[in-house]
């Protein structure tokens, strides 16, 4: 009897990330009217399946509609979903009468939302679309970049640096004279493993030379912290993402729990970011950019 908006996500998706104000605000404007948000929280990496760090992510994005975890995929599966995030509209008979894959498409979400709900509620008046900005990238930007072997290879994805990923192996990586773009390049003693890159070393470093307007880092807890520099020097203030610290000139971030990390945060341009690793035991899933 109510009309449910079903939204596939995962807490590290920068994609699903930038439409948690949407959802949040139909959840509040729409609950009493006979709307139900279920978020279906289908992990894209293993700590995401972690019941704490989703407890926190929800807290975080001020989710308080009910969110399930399918981390065994069997609900993702059953609606033969492909992507993060997707939202399904159900009327309330029980039909999927709307879907969309991605970000965007807000307004066209939200009439019809109010299209059935009228179906249940003949005395609803036409309500004010949510006016809220639509952050969705228009530019072109470097794709999403994987680090672990089963996520990056499957993609084409391999690093810049002979001999590239190894399977379970630890390389120590030297960086080649030339950095081409859009590509992941290691220098020190990196471990491969499935769904992410490990430093084995101190100083170990990442290069990037990417194209976009932000940049954001997915990476687990090692209580460590990554120096920023950003086209040979410390990434600047105007430019810095909300994780960056500053410390006189350097500019760092801690990395103190398993998440999404906003790096870079300036304007769309090409540059070179270099990240160092101030201890062994960090590890990185992936880029994303905006």
């Amino acid at each position: 009897g109510k009309v449910v908006l079903i939204d596939f996500w995962t807490y590290t998706c920068i994609n699903c990330i930038r439409t948690f104000p949407f959802l949040t605000a139909w959840d509040k404007k729409y609950r009493d009217q006979g709307l139900v948000i279920l978020g279906v929280h289908t992990p894209e990496f293993e700590f995401e399946k972690k019941r704490e760090n989703v407890e926190a992510a929800t807290k975080k994005y001020g989710i308080e509609y009910r969110v399930v975890q399918d981390n065994n995929y069997a609900t993702w599966s059953a609606y033969r979903n492909r992507y993060w995030p997707r939202k399904y509209l159900i009327d309330a008979e029980g039909y999927i009468r709307f879907d969309h894959i991605g970000e965007g498409a807000y307004e066209e979400t939200e009439k019809k939302i109010q299209e059935l709900l009228a179906e249940i509620n003949k005395s609803m008046e036409e309500a004010e679309l949510t006016k809220l900005p639509d952050t969705t990238p228009t530019l072109p930007t470097t794709p999403e970049l994987y680090a672990g072997y089963v996520f990056a290879l499957n993609r084409g994805q391999n690093i810049g640096n002979k001999p590239g990923l190894q399977v379970d192996k630890t390389i120590d990586y030297s960086l080649p004279l030339e950095i081409e773009p859009n590509i992941i390049y290691l220098e020190g003693t990196w471990h491969s493993n499935k769904d992410n890159l490990e430093a084995r070393q101190g100083n170990a470093s990442i290069v990037l030379d990417y194209l976009a307007k932000s940049l954001n880092i997915v990476a687990m807890d090692g209580s460590t912290e990554l120096d920023v520099l950003v086209d040979g020097s410390y990434l600047a203030s105007e430019m810095a993402g909300n994780d960056v610290q500053f410390d006189g000139e350097r500019a760092f971030i801690a990395i103190d729990e398993p998440r999404l990390y906003n790096v870079v945060d300036g304007n769309y341009e090409r540059h070179t970011l270099k990240l160092v690793v101030s201890s062994p035991g960090f590890s990185f899933h992936a880029f994303t950019f905006g």
